[in-house]
């Protein structure tokens, strides 16, 4: 019979390799060689299809790049969230991490081979063109997006600062694709943001947790604090997709005085860890509604988690993504490196968030407010020469008005924490 194919140096010395690998495995202990035992079989056909991808493809394939697409595969197979980071990639993850990176400012995940989006980054250029979290990106500019890895998708968002690119989303609820043109652009993160909603009632927001994100929120509550006591405060992690661990447990530990946090299993003894708050905490008493919809993700939901299960706040929206698992980055040789999922992450109460996402106390649905009534009466400010109150509660009503316009879960949210407020005197009173 002819031989169509014989065996190039490189492919002879892999199989090579595998067999001599096992041969050990196999002389030692008939059980622990067992299990051990690589899988000859399959390793004898990786090796014949590296040979006939050299000899027979089109046009000739570097060594270098058939292995290390091998390695992405093997990474991508495991779940959305693993991954082969090449020198750029691997930067561009510390980059970020630092919260400084080029892009669009979309944090995605890989869907039936499409690029889904868990959550536009506040103040980007995906957020001000109008990208929703749930959004299936289908094509980039003209080159569809099935069939590309995450990595290379990626790749093909990011680009030199100011240079076009156009998006076709599928979105719910719309029959036709949706295209959507952005400008790349230095992505600069504020990780904290925070306001007075009211007199007393604050609101800090974190898009993504970062490096700095615990020491910024600290920051941000003592900065609030110095204004007057805070009745209440909304933590808004509405479309934050994540980010470092340390810093979500950093978050919680701002909120809680003792308990635990959140705690890691994984198969390695190193990946079994436990988080538990101590006394150094910025509001351990201030009441607390926490925000939290489909965008919100993996240390956003450990920070929800942590707080609804120590009865610590009441959290309200939709049910967040579900991404239960921690990724470690391991490092090859300076420049490279996988993100490994090695563990995963669980509530105080012991639940996984993975696949399941944490359910909110409150429902409350994103909506627009619509009055009904929209006649104006004639009230006693509206009277000729009538005399003024002197107070700011026309003010606050005013605002109000304004933000269930404009946010309507962040309105039902402070219309809690005013009740919680009102319950509490109430409780007071001898």
């Amino acid at each position: 019979m002819m031989k169509l194919f014989s065996r190039t140096p490189l492919a002879t010395a892999l199989l090579g390799y595998v067999l001599s690998a096992g041969a050990p495995a196999l002389a030692d202990d008939a059980v622990e060689s067992e299990r051990k035992a690589l899988p000859l079989t399959e390793l004898r056909m990786f090796a014949d299809v590296f040979d006939r991808i050299k000899q027979a493809y089109v046009e000739p394939v570097d060594d270098r790049k058939l292995l290390e697409d091998a390695i992405r595969g093997m990474l991508t197979g495991l779940d959305p969230h693993s991954a082969y980071l090449e020198a750029d990639a691997f930067e561009s993850l510390q980059i970020h991490t630092r919260g400084e990176f080029g892009g669009l400012g979309i944090e995605v995940g890989l869907e039936d081979g499409f690029i889904r989006v868990i959550a536009p980054i506040d103040d980007t250029p995906a957020q001000r063109a109008g990208v929703r979290a749930g959004d299936l990106i289908i094509k980039l500019d003209d080159t569809p997006v099935q069939g590309l890895g995450l990595s290379e998708a990626v790749d093909m968002m990011r680009g030199e600062i100011g240079t076009p690119i156009r998006l076709t989303i599928m979105r719910e609820g719309r029959d036709q694709p949706l295209e959507l043109e952005l400008k790349r652009d230095v992505i600069k993160v504020a990780s904290v943001r925070h306001q007075v909603l009211e007199p007393g009632y604050g609101y800090l927001r974190i898009s993504q947790f970062q490096s700095h994100t615990g020491q910024d929120l600290v920051a941000a509550i003592n900065k609030m604090q110095q204004d007057g006591a805070l009745k209440g405060l909304v933590l808004d992690l509405r479309n934050n997709p994540g980010g470092v661990l340390q810093a979500a447990v950093e978050v919680g530990n701002a909120f809680l005085k003792e308990g635990l946090i959140v705690y890691t299993e994984g198969r390695l003894p190193n990946s079994e860890l436990r988080f538990n708050a101590n006394e150094n905490t910025a509001a351990p008493d201030t009441p607390l509604v926490v925000l939290i919809n489909g965008g919100s993700a993996s240390a956003s939901e450990i920070v929800a988690g942590a707080l609804q299960d120590q009865q610590r706040a009441v959290i309200m929206g939709t049910d967040s993504f579900g991404k239960g698992s921690v990724q470690t980055v391991l490092p090859l040789g300076e420049d490279r490196a996988i993100k490994l999922t090695t563990a995963r992450y669980y509530t105080p109460g012991g639940r996984s968030i993975q696949a399941q996402g944490i359910q909110p106390d409150l429902r409350v649905e994103d909506a627009r407010l619509t009055r009904i009534d929209g006649r104006e009466r004639v009230k006693e400010r509206d009277l000729a020469g009538h005399l003024e109150n002197g107070s700011e509660a026309e003010r606050s009503a005013a605002a109000s008005s304004d933000l269930s316009s404009r946010d309507f879960q962040l309105y039902e949210a402070l219309n809690l924490l005013k009740a919680m407020q009102i319950l509490q005197r109430g409780s007071s009173v001898d």
